[in-house]
């Protein structure tokens, strides 16, 4: 399976950039896009952008990766649980 990830791109010098998602930032190469700008939302898969999303898309699967967040943290056993200190 693969995934792609939503990420604003931040910074961007010929075909290299910089992009944020959810505050987690990464190097990306934009060859697969040159007409991306500063702004502009992207699909990052390994490292590339892929193709351009608007923002509404793009929030919605950020939201969704809060969510799962969310859900792991409160899966998660905690210390006591496990009768660690």
């Amino acid at each position: 399976m693969c995934l792609a990830v939503p990420a604003r791109i931040v910074e961007l010098m010929d075909d290299r950039g910089v992009a944020d998602a959810m505050g987690n930032r990464w190097s990306v190469r934009t060859t697969l896009l040159p007409d991306v700008q500063v702004g502009d939302i992207v699909l990052i898969h390994a490292g590339f952008a892929i193709a351009t999303v608007d923002e509404e898309e793009a929030r919605k699967t950020w939201e969704l990766f809060a969510e799962i967040a969310e859900f792991q943290e409160r899966q998660a056993p905690s210390s006591k649980e496990e009768g660690t200190v």
